[in-house]
């Protein structure tokens, strides 16, 4: 019987394989899907991301990025990373940098998608694979969380992600954010001759459709060349009643989801990953819920303020404006994201 089988090998998945196994436990990790391993998502590792990743022996090719730009109009809000740079990585990048460091460790991937799970005394049976623990990592629309009874149903405005890449020359070292109503445009370095941009919206809609409203950005991809197709992601709120069932914890995204709109959905899922395995090798999985709620409280509280008055429009037309006559604030909010 394995110590830990964890369902996904997103870089949450592969983060708590990597830490149980240098603790000594012995892992599986099952996930039905071919690498590498895309999402759409804004591709910005924050600086403290980068620690952790490095911390497992993970250190991806990118683009280094030295803050964060808020635009809306006339008004600019720049910031400065304080503790070191982040870095724009590829999401495939990323997955093959953190299977090749489980492959180094000696973790095993298996061809496979869990899909029934039964729970008893002291393991658990998923799809006749024996395991003390069982750690979903199954992604946004997790289907071991509604399993589980962990899923509630979602209230909240829905908000979508589109994201796509351009064959272009970076003209900043900054990720650039430029908000309209409704929406924002993230056009983030990853490699030196490469963008990725990604749209959030509570619109629906193409990706060219979603462009439109930031004529400033679509005319600078004008000439570029689109070298990836579009990706798609949402709603993105997922609403948990809480981390754990039994011998069943989740992670990542599919841990419960708020937005994408501060950038630092890697980073939280990498810190509550490490909080995850040292419940584990406690044998107290009790203490994860409490746990994740520690670690993941300063996002949760900025991400939810964001969100909160990114739905009113006189207040989400405020935003960039106050960032930029209040510059202290804004980066002292940024490096509480970013480190």
């Amino acid at each position: 019987m394995r110590d830990v089988l964890v369902a996904g090998a997103g870089p949450a998945g592969l983060a708590v394989a990597l830490g149980a196994a240098r603790a000594g436990l012995d892992v599986l990790v099952c996930d039905h899907r071919s690498g590498p391993i895309d999402k759409a998502c804004g591709e910005g590792l924050m600086p403290a991301a980068l620690v952790a990743l490095r911390e497992l022996g993970v250190d991806p090719p990118g683009h280094d990025i030295r803050g964060i730009t808020y635009r809306r109009g006339r008004a600019v809000a720049r910031a400065g990373f304080t503790e070191g740079p982040g870095r724009g990585v590829r999401r495939t990048r990323l997955h093959e940098s953190m299977r090749a460091a489980a492959d180094r460790a000696g973790v095993p991937v298996a061809d496979h998608r869990v899909r029934e799970v039964r729970q008893y005394t002291d393991h658990v049976l998923a799809d006749g694979i024996a395991a003390r623990y069982l750690v979903a990592a199954d992604g946004l629309h997790s289907g071991i969380r509604q399993s589980a009874g962990l899923a509630v149903p979602g209230r909240a405005v829905a908000r979508w992600g589109l994201r796509r890449h351009y064959a272009l020359e970076p003209g900043s070292d900054f990720v650039e954010v430029t908000w309209a109503d409704g929406a924002e445009v993230y056009v983030t370095p990853v490699a030196d001759d490469l963008v990725g941009v990604a749209v959030l919206s509570s619109r629906r809609g193409s990706f060219e459709a979603q462009l439109a409203g930031f004529p400033e950005v679509a005319g600078r991809l004008a000439a570029a060349e689109p070298v990836s197709g579009t990706r798609g992601a949402g709603p993105l709120r997922q609403r948990v009643r809480g981390r754990v069932a039994g011998r069943v914890l989740l992670a990542g995204d599919a841990a419960g989801y708020l937005d994408a709109i501060t950038g630092e959905g890697i980073s939280v899922a990498l810190a509550t990953a490490a909080d995850l395995v040292d419940c584990l090798v406690a044998d107290r999985p009790d203490r994860y819920e409490r746990a994740w709620l520690r670690t993941s409280r300063r996002t949760r509280l900025l991400t939810g303020g964001l969100l909160w008055a990114r739905h009113r429009p006189v207040l989400s037309r405020a935003v960039v404006p106050v960032a930029a006559a209040l510059p202290r604030l804004f980066g002292r909010t940024v490096n509480l994201l970013a480190n």
